[in-house]
């Protein structure tokens, strides 16, 4: 009988040009572009409807933390024999309970990347999409207006980056250089000579001709304080959810901005849509949230931001990775990992 495999939450259909090469005498795919909510989130008929979806499948090809894969999901799927994701990693696939299955789990590695990473590109262009008005203005000269508004300049403003990792210190760089930004930096361990080495890393002289630090440390306070641009570059994990919160954001300047291309589940989404609301600062510009996909009544879908005392805010479907030659890469390094496997031959990029 013919291997059956399931290949979720491909939006833009681009699986498909590799898996249909495949022999279909021996493999029988089928593609599930929309995501159902998570299982440990939804109500028991969509947990139930999400199992006899995956249920008959012995191979499930998923991308990087759009459907997880918790534990209790893993039990309901006897028929599942591997899973192949996307990248190196993938927080919402229980491992552990795959090994215990022994269910093999394989990632799938970039090699289009470029000199700068998808997502540090994604976040630049967000900081300045935002601080420029891009989409409000676009969306008001196709409605029949002209200017509405003022932009708002960073020019030898202060970038607050929230983790200074491989991430953050990279689009610190794109913004010190490109607009002579000021760079501050905050996470719960760093140090002044961690923040040296990330410029060094990066680079870029340890400090000025002034003798300010090219990128300075600074307290939590201070960050979101003093910053411009709050930019959030922090890894998911149980210490980091919710990190950001109402005290946080109660403290950025009227003028700051809010940008998160890292995971939504960082803030306190509450927090961060009553401060929006409240237009307590001027925009955020987000591109990952605490549900996704957003459900259709989610209030960041409301076309009323930037209107009525309400600050700007400019959304993107969690964009930062998603570039046609790395998600190509990925499912040509699926596709071949599969047939290593029915070959018996050792999985690349094994997970577990």
């Amino acid at each position: 009988m013919a291997l059956k495999i399931a290949v979720l939450d491909d939006y833009q259909g681009c699986a498909k040009q590799f898996y249909d090469k495949l022999d279909g005498s021996k493999y029988a795919v089928s593609y599930f572009p929309d995501t159902l909510l998570p299982y440990n989130v939804a109500p028991r008929e969509v947990q139930d409807e999400l199992v006899q979806r995956l249920e008959p499948f012995d191979v499930i090809s998923c991308m990087r933390e759009r459907t997880p894969f918790p534990a209790a999901l893993l039990q309901r799927l006897p028929n599942l024999k591997l899973l192949l994701t996307t990248g190196v990693r993938n927080k919402a696939i229980d491992l552990p309970s795959c090994a215990a299955r022994g269910i093999p789990v394989a990632g799938a590695t970039d090699t289009h990347a470029g000199p700068a990473d998808s997502t540090t590109e994604h976040a630049v262009a967000m900081i300045l999409g935002v601080a420029r008005g891009l989409a409000s203005n676009d969306a008001n000269v196709k409605a029949g207006l002209w200017q509405t508004g003022f932009a708002t300049g960073l020019a030898g403003g202060t970038l607050g980056v929230l983790g200074l990792g491989r991430l953050g210190a990279a689009v610190a760089r794109a913004m010190h250089l490109a607009l002579g930004m000021k760079v501050i930096a905050w996470s719960t361990n760093l140090t002044q000579e961690a923040a040296d080495e990330q410029a060094r890393h990066a680079g870029l002289p340890v400090e000025g001709p002034d003798g300010v630090k090219t990128f300075r440390a600074v307290s939590r306070e201070e960050l979101f304080s003093t910053a411009d641009v709050v930019s959030v570059h922090l890894v998911l994990s149980d210490r980091t959810r919710g990190i950001v919160n109402a005290q946080d954001l109660g403290k950025m300047k009227p003028s700051a901005f809010f940008v998160n291309t890292s995971r939504g589940p960082l803030v306190v989404e509450r927090d961060l849509l009553d401060v929006l609301k409240a237009g307590k600062i001027r925009g955020a510009a987000l591109d990952v949230f605490d549900l996704e996909p957003l459900p259709r009544d989610s209030e960041w879908r409301s076309a009323e931001w930037g209107k009525n005392g309400r600050s700007d805010v400019l959304i993107a479907p969690h964009m930062g990775y998603v570039e046609e030659r790395s998600i190509s890469g990925f499912y040509r390094k699926q596709v071949a990992n599969l047939e290593r496997w029915v070959a018996g031959e050792p999985l690349e990029t094994l997970l577990a």
